[in-house]
């Protein structure tokens, strides 16, 4: 996949004081499974090294200045906003990495500041406002909050989500197809929103007898908006005791008490995540429950991304 992200994250020494803040994560890990697009509006408006810069709201809207001598180089910088998003928007993006705090990148994060030269709240860049503008589907986010290992983790999986999705549309399918990848996403859009995931599937029974184009375009739409919510501990609960009952004939009583003790200690922060799911699929393959082994939510991503390892990851 492709995924654009802020040059000054991948290493390269463009901030305004000639340094980087190159991301371990985005580029060790992420790194192994997409190619990047490297961008930086203040780079492309006032080259490196250059002035720090700030966004001041006034009566009149928000402006860039310079913290120096509060020269105002809004229409600078938005030019060049406008340009690196004309370039990245020329690639099939499955996703954009933002530096956080940032006057152009930050995505909520960035300080705005009255014109007395006081803080007065919190808002997005100018370039991160066009992104979103432009991409409203697109998995976004800055580095900041992947910190967090639950945002990390929800983030991952609607990037590959959002990746398999394009695969599959390119793949010219079939309605029967659709059905087959709607199956085969129930879990794990039901661990984001389970009212999404019976409007999606309303979708795919097609009762007003619509065109497979329009019905395929419907469903993609409701697809990445469901991806982007956020899990929680309570739902994926919900979905865990909902696979296990795919395999209750099965199992022996040891079996069952076992996986549901696991599925309660990770209700609790006990245990991660993968603690149950790794015994949910060990239990299906060795019962052969091919609709579970079916399931993306059993292996959303590549496993060597290990978020699901650590306890913090749900919420």
């Amino acid at each position: 996949m492709k995924i654009a992200a802020s040059g000054c994250l991948l290493g390269e020494e463009i901030r305004h004081n000639g340094g980087h803040k190159r991301d371990d994560f985005v580029t060790d890990m992420l790194g192994r499974y997409a190619e990047f697009i490297s961008f930086c509006p203040e780079h492309l408006a006032f080259g490196t090294p250059r002035d720090s810069i700030r966004l001041v709201n006034t009566s009149d809207g928000i402006i860039v200045q310079k913290n120096k001598n509060s020269e105002d180089v809004t229409d600078a910088l938005t030019q060049t906003s406008k340009e690196e998003l004309e370039k990245i928007a020329q690639q099939p993006l499955g996703g954009i990495i933002l530096k956080s705090k940032s006057p152009s990148c930050g995505l909520g994060s960035t300080v705005l500041y009255r014109a007395n030269g006081y803080a007065e709240k919190k808002g997005s860049g100018i370039f991160a406002q066009l992104c979103q503008k432009k991409f409203p589907l697109l998995p976004i986010e800055e580095e900041g909050r992947l910190q967090d290992p639950w945002l990390r983790e929800n983030f991952v999986m609607q990037l590959f989500a959002y990746d398999d999705f394009e695969t599959f549309k390119a793949s010219k399918p079939t309605m029967k197809d659709l059905v087959g990848f709607h199956q085969s996403y129930k879990f794990m859009l039901q661990s984001k929103d389970d009212q999404s995931y019976r409007a999606l599937g309303n979708i795919v029974a097609n009762r007003h007898g619509d065109t497979f184009e329009a019905l395929l375009a419907a469903y993609e739409t409701r697809f990445k908006e469901t991806i982007a919510h956020k899990s929680s501990i309570g739902k994926t609960r919900n979905v865990l005791e909902h696979m296990a009952g795919f395999l209750k004939k099965h199992l022996s009583d040891v079996e069952k008490r076992t996986l549901h003790e696991q599925i309660r200690d990770y209700a609790a922060k006990i245990l991660p995540l993968i603690a149950p799911l790794s015994t949910l699929d060990m239990l299906a393959k060795e019962h052969q429950v091919s609709y579970l082994l079916g399931q993306k939510f059993l292996h959303p991503y590549p496993k060597e991304l290990a978020l699901r390892s650590d306890i913090r990851s749900g919420k």
